[in-house]
């Protein structure tokens, strides 16, 4: 039994149904269905907190689907899982394949940002100076990204980025 048939949640139960009704109609071939399907039911396991149920979803949606901008969000989904299981070089790795797929991903840039200042952050108490301001200027840089695609988020790592000097542009509203 798929997941998306166990859940007993009725907002995910009513996605579900109008996941499915809207899939039966939209001009889809059965291999895109499918792919939609494995999204679904990993998006569920990972909003559940089943993090290999949802790995495994994603990796068949991804033999599956053949649209770019859908394999980003696919890839991007499994480098959250990773991220949140402290796997960060896993992480990095789907979140990079995400962007490359669909460079106009800010959600994507802006973790590979996050992840890259905690790398600093970790380097800095351990002293070591220059690996700290490497992986600082590296977040700055995936930063200046995600906002200059999103102006209007990021608040903080604009915060950020003007407070240590390292903005070096006016995209701020």
């Amino acid at each position: 039994m798929s997941r998306t048939q166990r859940n007993d949640n009725f907002i995910d139960k009513s996605f579900t149904v109008m996941a499915d009704l809207i899939l039966k109609v939209f001009p889809a071939s059965r291999k895109e269905k499918v792919a939609f399907a494995y999204y679904r039911d990993g998006m569920s396991a990972q909003a559940d907190g089943e993090y290999a149920e949802a790995l495994d979803n994603y990796y068949e949606a991804l033999k599956l689907e053949e649209d770019a901008n859908d394999r980003s969000y696919i890839l991007y989904n499994i480098g959250l899982i990773h991220a949140s299981n402290g796997e960060h070089t896993q992480a990095l790795e789907y979140y990079h394949q995400a962007i490359e797929e669909n460079p106009r991903l800010p959600q994507a840039i802006n973790n590979i940002a996050v992840i890259y200042h905690y790398m600093g952050e970790k380097a800095e108490e351990d002293n070591r100076d220059q690996e700290s301001k490497e992986f600082f200027d590296k977040a700055a840089e995936y930063w200046k990204r995600a906002i200059v695609l999103a102006p209007n988020n990021y608040i903080e790592a604009q915060n950020w980025l003007k407070t240590t000097g390292r903005s070096g542009m006016d995209v701020y509203f």
